[in-house]
């Protein structure tokens, strides 16, 4: 595993809730990331860790294979990849997402 695989894999297995987004939990940068952070404070999402991959080449094209999945923003929960913001919507309309992030569901 690469220095940038061992970075990351550390920052998902670190923390309960990661999102590997485009800015900040502040400032969004795009569009799809500012929606995952909207569902994630909709969810009451506890212990969450934003990356911003702006800031770190190596770490926006590392995650890209690290969960073999194209785009960002990337949601881990447990230390397990869940999916962009799409899924991540999908999971919200249907209350999964708030279970797995421990709140009750929709």
């Amino acid at each position: 595993m690469s220095d940038i695989q061992q970075e990351i894999d550390q920052l998902v297995k670190g923390h309960p809730v990661v999102l590997f987004m485009k800015g900040t939990a502040q400032f969004p940068m795009c569009g799809f990331s500012g929606r995952a952070m909207q569902i994630l404070k909709a969810c009451g999402a506890k212990g969450l860790h934003t990356v911003n991959v702006l800031e770190d080449e190596a770490i926006r094209q590392g995650i890209k294979a690290y969960a073999n999945w194209p785009t960002i923003p990337q949601l881990y929960v447990n230390g397990e990849f869940v999916g962009g913001s799409d899924i991540m919507m999908e999971m919200y309309e249907s209350g999964e997402l708030q279970q797995l992030l421990g709140g009750e569901p929709a």
